[in-house]
């Protein structure tokens, strides 16, 4: 017989057996001898009372074997199989060409960056030297801007196809199976590399191609359908379908793009700063207590205000973290922020920015470039605050609102440094403006949030493409282009590693289709 019930229990208690067998036992009124196993099927952290309790959703073995479950998926050989071209080798692109192999396609995954350990040497000289490869860094190279920017699995997308499959797939190449049952999984920036790995090995293994330091110039475009592209080095690569999956930060396909004359638009986004924390300070307002200790994670947080009719909303919050120099160019502030799998570094920063529609910025409401021109802008006023070396404008928090240069700046961990400005010389005035107001409607929201022990480091500011690249509902496919398959965070149909992880097996159900 198999139950299932929902638990609750103290911190501590969530991974002791015998406590957990016992509180199973009353909640079905089963003596604990019959119980033969548990499995734990979601498991969240409830903060809302004074006491943190942990909930969880159990199915309970009874009088019989439990059943454990096989996450090793078998790929056909897919060698000599029809060949699809991936452009991109990121999260929507891995799983694009994982997905075509279960479909029974060859998937040729083309990625201008390296492979996920020579990627490490160019994150190096990022971090010491504030030295840009713009082919390899935070942002291009095998696995995406997720591989070394936290890999957080937390969605909202669960409408848009299997969430659970996509987490599946993560635990068969070497994720824990705590990501299957956490209400917000995360694997951590120092595991994920290695399980890119073994999916790069399961798609060459299945007879499919992953090709590095390979750039795309040109689409390759007949009578409206698709024929394959060409390569930086004048090469041409042949294909009846291309799964267009460059990510957020590939400003140069969609300039591309534009030259071939295939469709693009501008599309609204999202920008403002990083703000850290000392992590105690988000324990103690979240967990209501002075130490959190060993038996609870560091706590996290999401906050929102209206602020003249914008969002203002906390993004990719990094409990236990680190702020990360995400540039793609030598001229150019762009932050992130990321976290170990422990999340046990002494800080938590959260992206926290100002929702930008398209009236706001200024220029032809028909120019596709509108938007990205426009985080360029500011990205290059950041670089040239900071002074070079992707040394950061920053600004304490209170200081900010209250419009005066910090004196100093707290400890932080941003590695190529901050230096002290007022950020109201990098970000424009309707920007600065709604994040004055919001932050101390986020410390009415939060108590100790509105500090100036916390830190403001400029820019956040590739929260999403500000260019769309437009497709059919149904097809997937280009509206212009017959077998071109826009894809992902880059054409603006994804936000972090799950959802962009659906959309490339949407796309590659799409090419199917396509095929017949």
């Amino acid at each position: 017989m198999i139950k299932e019930a929902e638990i609750v229990c103290q911190p501590g208690q969530q991974e002791d057996e015998a406590i957990l067998t016992g509180l199973v036992s009353a909640a079905v009124n089963i003596p604990q001898k019959r119980i033969t196993g548990i499995k734990i099927l979601k498991r969240s952290i409830d903060a809302r009372g004074r006491k943190v309790l942990y909930r969880m959703q159990v199915r309970i073995f009874i009088d019989e074997p439990v059943q454990t479950e096989i996450y090793t998926p078998q790929y056909k050989n897919v060698k000599d199989a029809w060949r699809v071209i991936i452009v991109g080798a990121g999260p929507a692109g891995i799983f694009a060409a994982l997905q075509c192999i279960e479909q029974g396609l060859k998937p040729v995954i083309l990625e201008r960056g390296k492979d996920v350990k020579q990627r490490r040497r160019d994150l190096a000289n990022i971090n010491k030297q504030g030295l840009v490869n713009p082919e390899s860094n935070y942002c291009f190279g095998e696995g995406g801007a997720g591989t070394y920017s936290d890999g957080k699995l937390y969605t909202r997308s669960t409408k848009r196809g299997d969430v659970n499959g996509v987490l599946k797939t993560f635990v068969a190449h070497g994720a824990t199976e705590d990501i299957l049952v956490d209400a917000r999984p995360h694997i951590g920036t120092n595991k994920l590399p290695q399980i890119i790995t073994a999916m790069r090995e399961s798609i060459l293994e299945a007879g499919g191609e992953v090709l590095f330091d390979t750039k795309v110039s040109a689409l390759l475009v007949e009578f409206g359908k698709i024929k394959g592209v060409q390569l930086a080095n004048g090469e041409k690569l042949l294909a009846d379908a291309v799964i267009l999956a460059t990510g957020h930060s590939a400003h140069d396909v969609f300039r591309m793009l534009h030259s071939q004359d295939i469709l693009i638009e501008a599309k609204p986004f999202a920008l403002g700063v990083r703000i850290e924390h000392p992590q105690e300070i988000i324990d103690r307002a979240q967990y209501h207590c002075e130490y959190r200790g060993p038996d609870l994670p560091p706590s996290y947080y999401n906050l929102v205000e209206q602020v003249e009719d914008r969002g203002v909303f906390s993004f990719c919050m990094c409990p236990g973290g680190i702020i990360a120099p995400c540039a793609t160019a030598q001229d150019e502030i762009v932050v992130n922020g990321w976290s170990p799998s422990k999340r046990n570094n002494p800080f938590a920063n959260s992206g926290t920015v100002v929702q930008i529609n398209m009236e706001d910025v200024k220029g032809d409401m028909n120019d596709p470039f509108r938007m990205l021109n426009f985080q360029q802008q500011v990205e290059h006023l950041a670089f040239k605050a900071g002074g070079g070396n992707l040394v950061a404008p920053a600004q304490r928090m209170v200081d900010f609102v209250e419009g005066r240069v910090s004196v100093d700046l707290p400890e932080n961990s941003y590695l190529p440094g901050c230096k002290s400005v007022d950020l109201k010389e990098v970000l424009p005035h309707w920007i600065h403006n709604r994040l004055r107001k919001a932050l101390p409607a986020f410390g009415r929201k939060m108590k100790g949030y509105y500090t100036n022990e916390a830190i403001l480091v400029g820019v956040e500011s590739r929260t999403s493409s500000p260019v769309k690249v437009p497709r059919d509902r149904e097809t997937f496919q280009h509206p212009q282009v017959a077998g071109l398959f826009p894809c992902g965070e880059g054409a603006g149909y994804a936000g972090g590693i799950i959802s962009a992880a659906i959309d490339g097996v949407n796309c590659a159900d799409g090419v199917v289709r396509y095929f017949g």
